[in-house]
């Protein structure tokens, strides 16, 4: 190959040299300009994390649709169900096998046990001073009877109370948890008798079960205890049996 035939490098073109028709060569865009495939939005334009995608729904705030809130288990729910398993009839209400096992505590939690002889002593306690209490308001009726006819009720009230007392705690011991929520009521109604007997005074108004602060504070423990964990899942265990 001569030196006539080595090809030369083309000499850039001065402005207005362009030969008539001819097409300026293209040129390609600089690759910071070119958009990102698919249309893509840049990464600063993206929604925070947890924000649903476009086109996705929204989140249920409060579990699946059509339950309702504050499911059992589901953050802000309360521990405490309504009892599922009251009585039907009144054989479902006396104790299974009479009271032959009053004082036998197989199988019970130390908690359960505790609250089971505060409410049993203190039932038949109740029932001892509700007939003491009616014999010394009968003789209240010689000298004020308006005043003994009150006391009368309550110590009625009384003696009723302690006595369905002795009967729940014996379901309660066989693990209904209706017994459990009509004792926490007595408890409630013992404080309603001893801020009664408190105020109105009388007889025999110190001997029943509920109608003193001392008999209040009794039966405010024994609930407290029937509600602690340990006692708590040795009901759900007896639930689970049935």
């Amino acid at each position: 190959m001569s030196n006539s035939e080595v090809p030369q490098p083309q000499q850039p073109q001065q402005p207005g040299s362009e030969q008539p028709g001819a097409q300026p060569p293209a040129t390609q865009p600089p690759a910071s300009n070119v958009p990102p495939a698919g249309n893509v939005p840049p990464a600063g334009n993206q929604p925070p994390q947890g924000y649903p995608q476009p086109g996705q729904a929204y989140p249920q705030p409060y579990g699946q649709p059509g339950q309702p809130y504050n499911q059992p288990g589901q953050p802000g729910s309360l521990p405490f169900e309504m009892p599922t398993d009251g009585p039907r009839n009144f054989n479902d209400v006396m104790p299974n096998g009479g009271f032959s096992g009053m004082f036998s505590v197989t199988g019970l939690p130390t908690e359960l046990k505790v609250s089971y002889w505060i409410w049993l002593i203190g039932g038949m306690l109740g029932v001892l001073g509700g007939l003491f209490g009616i014999l010394a308001t009968l003789a209240l009726f010689t000298v004020a009877p308006g005043l003994a006819a009150v006391v009368l009720l309550l110590v009625l009230v009384a003696l009723a109370l302690a006595a369905a007392q002795i009967v729940l705690v014996l379901k309660m011991k066989e693990g209904k948890e209706w017994a459990r929520l009509a004792l926490t009521i007595v408890a409630g109604v013992s404080l309603v008798l001893a801020v009664l007997g408190g105020s109105v005074g009388g007889g025999g108004m110190g001997q029943g079960v509920g109608n003193n602060w001392l008999g209040f504070l009794i039966s405010a423990a024994a609930t407290v205890l029937m509600w602690l964990p340990n006692s708590q899942a040795w009901f759900n265990a007896v639930k689970g049996r049935a």
